[in-house]
């Protein structure tokens, strides 16, 4: 008994390794950076369910070029950040910037995504160089 039960766990093993590796092996992680033109970084913004972003102070300095990009990791959102005249959402994800002024500006929501959405906020802040 106790040998087919060993022989039916490594057949199943078995069959979901080679499913996985024929139709579903995860992708490589891919360093978005790397393919940056040179002097530019980049600034991701990373959206979430429970009405968070991935950070909540978002820093860059005067003089500093980036690409800023929004990846919904769950949910749909957007972001705008009005005084900059940003706005990113799934049609248009990423924009390239570049600051020339320091101060701190306010990053919001712009998708109605839920009961938390008028609180789903973060803070840009631009240093002097």
């Amino acid at each position: 008994m106790h040998k087919w039960i060993m022989f039916v766990v490594f057949t199943a093993a078995a069959v979901l390794g080679i499913y996985l590796l024929t139709f579903n092996l995860p992708e490589k992680p891919v360093d978005e950076s790397a393919q940056l033109p040179e002097g530019v970084s980049l600034m991701k913004i990373e959206a979430y369910s429970d009405f968070t972003f991935n950070q909540e102070v978002f820093t860059a300095k005067v003089g500093d070029k980036v690409i800023m990009k929004l990846q919904n990791k769950s949910g749909v959102h957007g972001i705008h950040i009005d005084e900059l005249q940003v706005a990113l959402d799934n049609k248009t994800p990423e924009t390239e910037l570049e600051f020339t002024e320091p101060g701190e500006y306010e990053i919001y929501c712009s998708v109605p995504c839920g009961a938390g959405h008028t609180t789903m906020k973060a803070k840009l802040i631009i240093e002097a160089a």
